[in-house]
């Protein structure tokens, strides 16, 4: 029988790491891990950068509950952190969780990462071009999304059309290898149990509005201050996600909500995830 690997996906604002930090405690005293319990692997694109804590809903070492948490706060935001990066490092701690005797859960709502790690994808080695990056950056994402269908349209159909860096780096790619790349898929060496949460879009919204106003209430306008003084550019930001200079709890939610409708459009391509309502009182389940 392959390992069992836990994933807990799904939109924003869903409760994802909770109940991953749930089932991870559940499976101290479960005998399908042997009572050593379940350690966590993020699996967001935001989060692996230092830094951006509160503008990412970055869970805290208190909601921890003790369990073990990976690729949080692995690099500077400065740096453009690629998904075959991640997915080599995420692969790491999925073997040496497992030979510890322990059951990985990957939590997170980046479909992208999910995909790369589940699916058993290999991308292929392309070094950054970087005057390339600098001249396609200057256009916008509609016109990036046109380039692309032309260059690649398989690529074009499952790409985040409003994310410039992964538009980029598709016609990088693209360009480098001088033909359409074939994206090859490998044999999973685990069996991936994925779980996904939803909440119907009125409940979705008002939980997205609650997680905005505590964020600025935390400091979101302090912790982007500090992340321009320490030398993150403005572009950079606004590749990261934090498209305003002067950000409001109403833009904010507002661009949050667009962006959890684009996760589950990515997510309902996938036949593999069993999807539970997230509002349920004291959400758990059998794994």
């Amino acid at each position: 029988m392959l390992p069992k690997v836990i994933v807990i996906l799904g939109q924003t604002a869903t409760g994802k790491s909770n109940l991953a930090v749930k089932i991870a405690l559940r499976l101290r005293s479960g005998p399908s891990a042997k009572n050593m319990g379940g350690e966590i692997i993020s699996a967001d694109s935001r989060q692996i950068y230092k830094g951006l804590d509160i503008g990412t809903g970055k869970i805290t070492s208190k909601e921890m509950k003790g369990v073990p948490h990976y690729l949080l706060d692995v690099v500077n935001p400065k740096y453009k952190f690629s998904v075959s990066e991640y997915k080599k490092l995420a692969e790491d701690k999925i073997k040496e969780i497992i030979a510890r005797n322990k059951t990985p859960i990957i939590c997170g709502g980046t479909g992208f990462y999910l995909d790369a790690i589940t699916k058993g994808i290999i991308f292929p080695e392309v070094p950054p071009n970087y005057p390339l990056r600098k001249k396609l950056a200057l256009a916008s994402d509609h016109v990036l999304m046109l380039r692309l269908k032309k260059l690649d349209p398989g690529r074009a159909k499952n790409i985040d059309p409003h994310n410039k860096v992964r538009l980029i780096r598709a016609i990088e790619i693209v360009k480098a290898l001088g033909k359409v790349p074939k994206i090859v898929k490998v044999k999973p060496l685990y069996k991936f149990i994925k779980i996904g949460l939803y909440l119907p879009p009125d409940k979705l919204k008002k939980r997205i509005e609650k997680r905005v106003k505590k964020m600025f209430e935390d400091g979101l306008l302090k912790e982007i201050k500090k992340l321009k003084r320490d030398g993150v550019s403005d572009k950079r930001l606004r590749e990261l996600g934090f498209e305003y200079y002067k950000p409001t709890p109403e833009k904010v939610i507002r661009e949050t909500f667009k962006y959890a409708k684009r996760q589950m459009m990515w997510f309902k391509r996938d036949k593999e995830i069993k999807w539970l309502d997230a509002s349920k009182p004291n959400l758990l389940i059998k794994v």
